[in-house]
Formats: structure tokens, sequence, C-alpha cells
């Protein structure tokens, strides 16, 4: 099937930049995609508002306020309004009135700045959609819902009935099954196993017991803390493993997800479906789901033995490098956005910084060469000294710790503390002999339904290469944290023959100095930027395009990322001329 080719008026409209107060909200504990329900003509409630109308709830949980008049929202209009008790999101689409939580659980953005479209709104910082009707989430990234509450018009008066405690959490958990089988925990056996906590074993065990799925489910992970918020990790580097938890140990308890820390796979056998772990502990299972992540990427260089050299894995990792930079100088190799964001972290705490790349500019490659420059500026006015076309030596110490970075081109830098980020690779090498099907660089090939070539055994993730929908299903590696939600979602659909596509345009964020850089589509191998707004002032846009646009990047031009990618979600193409 061609693509539809349409005019698309690309709006460039400067909305107040949202200081987002995200980098320590960890996600609620409560789970997504709650029950549909129809709605009547003018009014519609949650699952959870349905039970509010019988008579034993009690009345003062709820409240009822006249928000506005009838003719102030026009069709595709929303308005934020205040009930007294919190607030809500107004939504007049097609002539019907929506409420809805007016904050997305994922982060808090405001969603009234989001982008409205064929009942749905899509978040402006990170692109997660959610049903008007429902409040489901359809999209990620991001664990929950949202609330909806009941919507009448009397008397030309818009009223809203709400429950209290909905408007306080602004998120809403589905109903999900628990594991109906008698389990001993020491059998060594599961009807689901998954190996890797990252969001896509989290989304697909949350899924499972969404869809009804009653059998026993383990998850197993190398880390030694349950699921947590990965991608802050870089960005505030004090955060302990508690604040970032994506859900709490009740969680698991209650709907039944056995989790089994510090376990590594190191094998499998598809023919007797067992995984083996390192201390020799064997599951068998009879559907898998592989989402073991990416490894760092190791650097060669003299002085291997030094200490306070790291690459940033884990949150003691994290507290340990925030701690060691203190009034101290920092050292950062590869401009990896990882490695990027690790420097602008450590810029009001350490004495230096300084970053070491191969390339001549910062992020060329994923969002070329005038936005890397633009960036680089960004650092360089953040006291940040760059040795770009350099790589590292050798790592000299004193009493066994990091004193000095040599650099090949004989430059020696100061350095107490070192991250290296040089980008990473799949972590797939314990599949090696499994007869699960690999390409040359350890990727796992998957079909739309993240089925391996090995019957009952499926992958995703950052470990996977998928038919990806927006570029006529080329197999592609989209290592993003919302692409792995999805991943996880359409695994745990298929084990259950629920087959779904993967629908999903890719959205990626990065965040330094208190701004962020929002990215939608698959930007590989573009051929020209077209950039509009200022980049000196890093207001902007860049469209990267080949003869058309195939991704998109803004800084400080919400909600235009969210609005493309609504634009590619619905199958229709934005030629180049169109934003020249």
């Amino acid at each position: 099937m061609k693509p539809i080719h349409t005019h698309v008026k690309v709006e460039l409209n400067l909305l107040d930049k949202e200081k987002e107060v995200d980098l320590m909200s960890p996600n609620g504990k409560a789970s997504p995609f709650s029950e549909c329900r129809l709605n009547g003509s003018l009014g519609h409630c949650s699952d959870e508002d349905t039970m509010t109308l019988r008579p034993h709830r009690k009345h003062r949980d709820y409240i009822e306020a006249s928000v506005c008049h009838v003719k102030d929202l026009e069709n595709g209009q929303m308005r934020e309004v205040d009930l007294g008790a919190g607030r809500a999101l107004l939504i007049k689409e097609h002539g019907e009135f929506f409420a809805m939580g007016h904050k997305c659980p994922h982060y808090g953005a405001p969603l009234v700045k989001g982008v409205l479209s064929k009942g749905h709104l899509r978040c402006p910082w990170h692109g997660a959609c959610f049903n008007i009707t429902t409040g489901d989430i359809e999209d990620f990234p991001g664990l929950d819902s949202l609330p909806t509450f009941e919507v009448r018009v009397e008397k030309e008066k818009v009223i809203i009935r709400a429950n209290k405690q909905a408007l306080q959490t602004q998120r809403r958990s589905k109903a999900m099954s628990k594991c109906s089988a008698v389990i001993n925990s020491s059998t060594g056996f599961s009807h689901v196993l998954i190996i890797g906590s990252g969001p896509a074993g989290l989304v697909c065990a949350e899924t499972l017991r969404q869809e009804g799925f009653t059998d026993r489910i383990v998850m197993c992970t190398m880390d030694k803390h349950l699921p947590y918020d990965r991608p802050k990790l870089s960005k505030c580097l004090e955060s302990t493993a508690e604040q970032l938890q994506l859900r709490s140990s009740d969680f698991f308890q209650t709907y039944d997800i056995e989790i089994l820390l510090e376990k590594e796979a190191v094998s499998v056998d598809v023919k007797t479906r067992t995984v083996t772990f390192r201390d020799g502990f064997k599951i068998e299972y009879r559907k898998l789901f592989i989402a073991t992540g990416s490894r760092p990427k190791p650097l060669s260089y003299k002085g291997k033995d030094v200490g306070n050299v790291f690459h940033l894995r884990t949150p003691e990792d994290a507290n340990s490098i925030a701690t060691l930079a203190s009034s101290k100088n920092a050292v950062i190799v590869g401009t990896s956005f990882i490695g990027m964001e690790v420097a602008a972290a450590l810029t009001d705490k350490a004495h230096s910084v300084s970053v070491i790349g191969i390339e001549a500019v910062p992020f060329r490659k994923a969002l070329g060469e005038k936005v890397g420059k633009a960036l680089m500026k960004l650092f360089e006015s953040n006291r940040v000294k760059f040795y770009m076309l350099n790589e590292v030596w050798e790592m000299r110490g004193h009493n066994g710790q990091l004193k000095e970075v040599v650099l090949k081109s004989g430059k020696v830098l100061r350095a107490d503390v070192c991250v290296i980020g040089i980008g990473s690779s799949p972590a797939t090498a314990f599949l090696k002999q499994s007869g699960v099907h690999m390409d040359s660089k350890g990727f796992i090939p998957v079909n739309k339904t993240m089925q391996t070539n090995i019957d009952g055994v499926f992958a995703g993730g950052d470990v996977v290469t998928f038919p990806l929908a927006l570029r006529s299903n080329k197999k592609v590696n989209i290592p993003h944290w919302q692409m792995a939600h999805v991943h996880g979602r359409v695994a745990a659909l298929s084990m259950m023959g629920k087959a779904s596509d993967i629908k999903t345009v890719p959205y990626f964020w990065t965040a330094m100095f208190g701004k962020s850089i929002r990215y939608a589509g698959y930007g590989d191998g573009f051929d020209d930027v077209v950039i509009q707004g200022d980049l000196d002032e890093l207001k902007f846009v860049a469209f990267y395009t080949n003869e058309e646009v195939v991704a998109v990047a803004s800084m400080n031009y919400d909600p235009i990322v969210s609005r493309v990618a609504e634009v590619f979600g619905s199958g229709k193409t934005i030629r180049k001329r169109d934003v020249e």
C-alpha cells in the first residue's frame, strides 16, 4: 500500500515552556489500560466511576461542579478546569464533552498542551497517548491510565462529577487478574518466564495480568532492585532505587508477578524449554520473553586496574559518580546521550567537567551537525570543556584511584572520576548455542508479534530488530525506553493469541540544563535537515528529511514533536517542501 501524501500544515506555535519538574517523580504504584465503558451521548465514566453511582458509594467521596458554559468550548478544544478538590481536563470533540485527569501519569506533563486527534490525546512531552472516552493509555511511555469523570449538560452549563481521590492521584489502574494456580515458589516451572526487568519485561507481565492470564509469571533480572526508571539515572545522579521504582513490592505481590533478583541467565535450551542461571538454578517455561536490554561497550585503554572509572548501569553507580565528582574533576568519555546527560548533570557539582569525543561534533549522527554544534555551545557556556577528535590512551592512578586521563594526542587531563559512555550492544551472549536466531551484531530478529524463529520464544526492547511500519516494515533496532513498553505489550498479547501490530511512532527525549529535546520518527540515513526557529536561542524544530520528513526534533517548541508523531501515526507523510 502506497503512503497517502497529504499537505500537512505544520504550525510552529511557541508555547510557554513548561519547566519539567519531572526528574524525581517516579511512576505511581497502580497499573494501566482500564476496561472500556460505553458512554452516553453527553456523559461517560470509567469503570471506577460506574460503581460510584450505586448507593453504597459515599456521596462525600465525590464533588460536582459547573465548570463552563456549553458554548465556551469549540469542537477540538481543551480546557483545564478547577473543581475545588482538584483539576480536570475538559475536552470537546464532535459536539460531545469528555473529562479526564489533566496530568500525564508518566512525568506529570500538562495535557492541555498536548495534541488532540480522533478520540485520543497525545502528551506534549514524551508522546504517550490516552483514549479520551476511557482514559486508557494507548501508547507509551508510562504504565498508568487516566481517571475519567462524568460530564453532563444542564441549562447550558457543563457539569463535571468527579471522585475526589482520582482528582488528587491523577492516575488510574486497570483491573488485573491474579495467579489461580497453587505455586510452590521453589518449583522449577513457570508458564511464562521473562528474562529482564526493564519496561519490556514489566509491561509484558502487567499486560498478561490485565488480559486475564491466571497462570504463573516469573521475571528474572540481574539487577538487585525492583524495576526502576533507568532513563533518570543519567539525568539525576543522586536518585535512589526506591525513588526511581516503577512499582512497589506490594504491587508485584498483589498481582502474583514473581521477581527473582540477581539472577543471570547463562543458557537457554529451546528443546527442553529450560533456562539455566549462573548459580545453577533452572526454570522450565511454556512461553519465554527475552528482554535483557543492552550492555555498555567496553573501552580499551592502559590502566584497567585504576578505580573510580564507571559505566553508568545502576543507581549505586550514579550515586558514586555524584559523590566522587563533588568539587572534583570529572571526565566523560563518549558523546552518547547518556554520556552528555551525565556531563550536564555534573556541571553544578564538579570543579571541572571534560568530554572526550571521537567525532568533531556531539550528537552529529542522531541530530545533525547544526543541532550538534548548537548543543555543544550550550555545554561550553556551562563550563564543559570538549576534547573532540580524540581518544583515551591511558588512565593513571595514585594508590589505585584515578588521577589523570591521558589522550592519544598526548594531552593529560586531571580526573578524579571518569564515566565511559561510548554506546552499547545487545546483552544476548547467553543465547549463542540456543538456536534462537541472532544477526552478526547480536540482535534478535522478530516478526511483528515479537516472535523469534523459535515457537514460544518472544523477544523485545533493545535486543531486537523488528519491522517498523513507519519505514515499510524494514527491520530496525530502536533502543528507546518508549519502544520497549510497546514490545512488551505486543509480546504479551501474542502469547495470549491476541496478536496486534506495532503501530507506534518511535519517541525519544533527552534533558540537559533544564532544557529538553524531544524526537519522533526514525531518522536513520537522513540526508538533509530543515531547521525552523532559532538555533542560537535554542528555540527550534529540526526536520530530518530524504524526499520526505523521516523524523523531527525540537527544543522549546512544544507540542510540535507530538503533532508530527500524530501525523506519522495516521499513516500520512510530510513532504520536504511542506516544511521548507
